[in-house]
C-alpha cells in the first residue's frame, strides 16, 4: 500500500465516531480520516463528495440505515461494518464484506482488519448487500439478553438484569446502578435499549429504568414525570418531555 486509505467514519453516535477516529489516528500509515457522518443522508453526501477508498459504516442509523446507504451508491468503496451485534450469524459480514467490527472497537481487533486489508481488492455487490441485510435481520430477532458482561480492570463480571435498577448515560460510558454498587459499561444506551426485555423503559435520552424497581410515579412540571425508585437512596429520576406520549401509553396500560 503506497498511501493511507482515504476513510470516512459513519455512525449516529458522536462518542462512537470520536472513539474510532482516535483509534485510527494510531495507524496513520494505513488510514486517513477525511470526514465523518452522523446519519445515512449525511453519509451519502460525504461519500459522493469525497469518493473515499474506505468507509467505516454503522448499520442502524436514523434516516437511512447502512444497507440503504450502500444500495444508493453507484460505486461502493471498501466497507468495514461497525455493529454492536455480537451474533454468530454475522459471520457472513466477513465473507461478503471486508470485515465487521464490534462496538466498542478495540485496537487488537482493528489490527486484524488491517492485516485483511492487504489481501482485499473487490467491492460489495448489490446482491451481497441484500444477503448481509437478511443476516442482520436474523441476528436482530435473537432473544433479549438476561445479563450484562462488565469488564472491570483485569476481571469480567456478569450482572443479572433483574439486579439492575437503572441505566444512566455518563460521558462516554453508561452507569449501571445496582443495590450493591455502580458499574461502568462501555456500550451506548441506544444499544442497550434494543437488547433489553420489556420490563425496562426509557424515560429520557440518558435514562432507562427497570420497571420492577419503580416505587412511585408523580406528575412533574413541563409535562414530565418523576419516578421514585426502590433503592437505598429512594432516588428520584425525571423523564424528558419528548418521552411523554410513550410514557402516557405505558402508564395507562
Amino acid at each position: 500500500m503506497s498511501k493511507p486509505y482515504q476513510s470516512v467514519i459513519i455512525d449516529d453516535e458522536p462518542i462512537a465516531r470520536e472513539r474510532l477516529t482516535r483509534l485510527l489516528l494510531e495507524f496513520p500509515e494505513v488510514f486517513k480520516v477525511i470526514d465523518t457522518a452522523g446519519n445515512g443522508i449525511e453519509a451519502l453526501e460525504k461519500i459522493q463528495k469525497y469518493q473515499p477508498d474506505l468507509i467505516f459504516l454503522d448499520i442502524e442509523m436514523p434516516g437511512l440505515n447502512g444497507f440503504e446507504v450502500l444500495e444508493q451508491l453507484e460505486k461502493i468503496p471498501l466497507v468495514i461494518f461497525c455493529t454492536a451485534y455480537d451474533q454468530y450469524s454475522l459471520q457472513a459480514f466477513e465473507t461478503l464484506s471486508l470485515d465487521y467490527l464490534l462496538k466498542p472497537v478495540r485496537k487488537e481487533r482493528l489490527e486484524k482488519t488491517i492485516s485483511k486489508l492487504k489481501h482485499v481488492s473487490q467491492n460489495l455487490s448489490q446482491a451481497s448487500i441484500k444477503t448481509l441485510f437478511a443476516e442482520f435481520n436474523k441476528a436482530e430477532k435473537q432473544e433479549p439478553i438476561t445479563s450484562l458482561t462488565i469488564r472491570e480492570a483485569d476481571r469480567i463480571q456478569f450482572i443479572k438484569l433483574e439486579d439492575i435498577i437503572y441505566f444512566e448515560s455518563s460521558d462516554k460510558y453508561v452507569n449501571v446502578h445496582t443495590h450493591a454498587k455502580k458499574h461502568l459499561y462501555d456500550q451506548s444506551l441506544n444499544y442497550l435499549e434494543k437488547q433489553l426485555p420489556s420490563n425496562f423503559v426509557r424515560i429520557q435520552r440518558g435514562l432507562i429504568l427497570n420497571k420492577d424497581y419503580i416505587l412511585e410515579v408523580h406528575k412533574y412540571f413541563n409535562s414530565r414525570y418523576a419516578f421514585k425508585m426502590k433503592d437505598n437512596k429512594s432516588t428520584q429520576l425525571n423523564s424528558g418531555r419528548s418521552y411523554k406520549e410513550e410514557l402516557d401509553r405505558w402508564l395507562k396500560s
